[in-house]
């Protein structure tokens, strides 16, 4: 994933989380304008450990964040948990319509 990418989810997690660029940065121990300057500029890269802070203080999981069609991943999620409910006969169903 590239920094450009990296840094517009972190601007649609905050915008979801309903923090402003000043809130989260003060909220993971940064300066103020910190989210500012990263989302702004993007001359620069978080550290791992900062973005980890970032994705929790916005209520997401690093799971959700690098998912890779992040906009898919909640009905991704509750279709795998769905699927892993029915019996093998069931998936083996499914498969078949699928297949054809």
């Amino acid at each position: 994933m590239k920094l450009d990418e990296i840094i517009n989810r972190i601007g649609i997690i905050r915008v979801r989380a309903k923090l402003s660029a000043r809130a989260l940065s003060l909220a993971i121990g940064k300066n103020a304008g910190y989210i500012h300057l990263l989302e702004g500029k993007r001359s620069f890269e978080p550290s791992l450990g900062v973005l980890l802070d970032i994705i929790e203080t916005c209520g997401s999981t690093p799971e959700e964040f690098f998912y890779g069609n992040f906009y898919d991943y909640e009905t991704d999620k509750q279709t795998l948990e769905f699927l892993r409910t029915l019996s093998k006969t069931q998936k083996e169903a499914i498969m078949n319509l699928y297949k054809k």
